[in-house]
């Protein structure tokens, strides 16, 4: 294994990474992306909410929580038919990985839960790699998503330990850490960051960093994501996350983590062409496309395909790592 590849990073490290000169740590993390990715590709994914609202959880930061007034109408499970050819859509836009989100707390063994799985066998037969976020999972659950084709699983720290019961109530850190180990037992990949301008400090930040980069494996993705306040939400007035930010804890996040997916995520909107190409030179290689982040918006599939003409960026083929181990098991074969 690579020396850039590590898993016992401390805290100290981190925070040394982390507080760089801006220009030399984007220097730092550009010289690893170049090492390890082709910094020319960037994955484009697609999230779709196939259950909206109602959801019985207290996370501070989301308008689908039932005991919040935000305006979401509660909509009941899609069919699959609607969702298959939303994922058509994206497909034909360039997304070759669809997400799927429902607005609960966890899965629960039902018709719901059977419907899910009729979901992820036909995206998944349409070529396109598979995620889905719905909240906990038990094994069995997740070897059931699994033998369905799922690719990934997201679920997201959202912030340090430390900093989480501030934020979130009805479920602790450790159910978190719990579910995404029970992702690893099924041999799914891991979706797993977090969300930035929730009143964190810089410490949490870092905490939060510390985590992901400490698993015995590197989630294969790694969100970042700027807080949409959302009217309603008791995070509503918490102010604007400045672009900086942004872009110091995606760089940080790719030297921790040199060959993860480093994901471009909410609050693209309020970011210029120049503020997400800045991203895209500190190490992020992935964005998500379409008009909605769930319930919040998105930049256009026409607006990203215009800036990724203009940066000269590519979309990243579906699973590329799958083909490249294929190859190079047939080789030394």
């Amino acid at each position: 294994m690579s020396i850039d590849i590590r898993h016992n990073w401390t805290k100290e490290e981190i925070y040394d990474i982390y507080n760089m000169p801006l220009l030399e740590l984007v220097f730092r993390a550009a010289e690893l992306h170049r090492k390890y990715n082709d910094t020319a590709e960037v994955q484009v994914c697609t999230l779709l909410s196939i259950k909206t609202g109602g959801c019985s959880e207290d996370c501070a930061y989301c308008p689908q929580a039932a005991r919040y007034n935000t305006g979401i109408d509660i909509q009941a499970l899609m069919k699959k038919d609607e969702v298959l050819a939303y994922a058509q859509k994206a497909k034909e836009a360039g997304s070759t990985r669809f997400c799927m989100g429902a607005a609960w707390r966890e899965v629960r063994d039902n018709r719901d839960f059977d419907r899910v799985l009729d979901m992820v066998k036909g995206v998944n037969e349409m070529g396109m790699e598979v995620c889905c976020t719905l909240g906990m999972l038990t094994e069995d659950q997740a070897q059931k998503l699994a033998d369905a084709g799922l690719y990934a699983y997201n679920h997201n720290l959202d912030t340090s330990k430390e900093h989480y019961g501030e934020i979130i109530t009805t479920r602790t850190y450790e159910d978190r850490l719990e579910t995404l180990e029970n992702v690893r037992k099924a041999g799914v990949t891991v979706c797993c960051g977090g969300i930035i301008g929730l009143g964190e400090t810089h410490e949490d930040r870092i905490g939060m960093l510390h985590t992901l980069a400490t698993m015995p494996e590197h989630p294969e993705s790694v969100p970042i994501n700027s807080l949409v306040a959302i009217p309603g939400t008791p995070l509503e007035h918490n102010s604007k996350v400045d672009v900086w930010d942004m872009v110091r804890m995606i760089a940080t996040a790719r030297i921790l983590m040199p060959k993860t997916m480093v994901r471009l995520s909410a609050g693209r909107t309020e970011m210029s062409v120049a503020d997400q190409a800045l991203c895209f030179m500190a190490g992020a290689n992935s964005i998500f496309a379409g008009d909605k982040l769930l319930t919040t918006p998105n930049p256009s599939f026409d607006e990203d395909n215009q800036m990724f003409q203009l940066l000269g960026l590519k979309p990243r083929k579906a699973f590329k790592e799958e083909s490249k181990q294929y190859l190079h098991e047939m080789i030394a074969s």
